[in-house]
């Protein structure tokens, strides 16, 4: 399995950017869905996460500015990121539990990660 992060780049504070996270392989079933994001010297944060029927949750630092949402047809995350601020600059993440065709026990997988950088 493996999750492929995109959609990261540069923009000025007040802009949005999309990430997407693609998973592929031969996946069973994906339950849980994050995005997490890293800041140089800080410790991971996790930013949302969606579960498989579609219930989100999100760091109180990005309520009412970022949406995440998931295409299950397309084993896909997204998230959404408006009206950015320079402390939302980070490598973002994202995160899935999934099962496969070979291992029917939940494992957590983890893409490269993307880089947001929010100017002033």
């Amino acid at each position: 399995v493996q999750l492929q992060a995109c959609g990261g780049g540069l923009v000025q504070a007040g802009g949005s950017l999309r990430l997407s996270c693609a998973a592929s392989g031969t996946i069973r079933s994906i339950y849980a869905m994050r995005w997490y994001r890293q800041a140089p010297g800080k410790q991971r944060e996790l930013v949302a996460d969606i579960t498989s029927g579609g219930m989100t949750n999100y760091a109180d630092s990005v309520k009412g500015r970022f949406t995440i949402s998931r295409d299950n047809a397309k084993n896909t995350v997204y998230l959404q990121m408006n009206s950015l601020k320079p402390e939302d600059t980070a490598v973002y993440l994202c995160n899935a539990i999934i099962t496969t065709m070979t291992v029917p026990t939940p494992v957590n997988y983890w893409g490269r990660g993307t880089q947001v950088t929010v100017s002033s």
